[in-house]
């Protein structure tokens, strides 16, 4: 198979998924074509940012503010021991280089805020959400909530993680439909606290990458309206449904329209 858009190292690159039939050369177009943020680049990030590089996705921004630490390196996975002390979004962008010429990469060394993230998503077709906190989790779906930017959320702890995504469909779900506030400060430990299996975000990261490029593909069926719990010391996944609620302060009637009317503090409450 041939196509005169793709010369002979991408054909030989992306054969399995040229030869396709749901994919093809076509798919594999849309997947140079595409822009996606990657939101974090530490456990989520990492299988992320590895399978969505690897698919050919041909602008590939990374959002992160944080240093490789060593006690990263237990699960984030595209980081080495030479890189300890240097800018995550460095050291990603050095591991897609050399993984993939194909892509480029634009880095945003920067912590994801209300001041900057819209400005973010004017640049990206689709979102993943590899962060660790709520109030990013929260600013990031209201802001592509708002902006109609579809988008994966991914959230990891010791042996459990949680991946659903949002199309920003108009009579669909948002994240907010589920979880409406934050908990309360210190009543969820985070991993720092309370520890994570280092190949569970492999697990999680997957699916997200998985939907990113479905979504690209605009094939088969996202987790839009649906959320899966993955127990790793059991082995199991349970699906849940996302239903939109009607009184939602984000995607419901009469909800906010700006991000600037929310504080992302405390329980990122509208």
């Amino acid at each position: 198979m041939a196509d005169l858009s793709l010369d002979a190292d991408q054909l030989d690159r992306y054969s399995r998924h040229i030869i396709m039939d749901d994919v093809g050369p076509e798919g594999q177009k849309k997947l140079l074509d595409a822009n996606v943020l990657c939101i974090g680049a530490g456990g989520l990030g990492s299988p992320i940012i590895q399978y969505l590089a690897a698919a050919g996705v041909g602008t590939l921004g990374i959002a992160d503010d944080d240093a490789v630490e060593r006690s990263n390196l237990q699960r984030q996975v595209i980081h080495g021991d030479p890189d300890v002390g240097r800018p995550k979004v460095d050291s990603a962008k050095d591991f897609v280089e050399r993984q993939n010429p194909d892509v480029t990469v634009q880095t945003h060394e920067t912590r994801v805020t209300k001041a900057n993230i819209e400005r973010l998503l004017e640049q990206y077709d689709v979102v993943v959400d590899g962060s660790d906190n709520f109030a990013t989790r929260y600013l990031v779906n209201d802001a592509c909530t708002l902006a109609g930017v579809p988008f994966s959320h991914g959230a990891i702890l010791r042996f459990e993680g949680q991946v659903t995504t949002f199309e920003a469909n108009p009579d669909g779900p948002c994240y907010r439909c589920l979880f409406p506030e934050a908990p309360e400060p210190g009543t969820v430990p985070d991993c720092a606290t309370a520890g994570v299996l280092g190949v569970l975000p492999g697990t999680v990261g997957c699916m997200q990458a998985t939907e990113a490029v479905k979504l690209v593909l605009d094939y088969g069926e996202t987790l839009d309206d649906r959320m899966i719990f993955y127990d790793a010391a059991d082995m199991t996944f349970e699906e849940i449904q996302v239903e939109p609620r009607p009184d939602c302060p984000v995607c419901g009637e009469g909800g906010v329209e700006s991000i600037e009317e929310v504080e992302y503090e405390s329980t990122c409450s509208i």
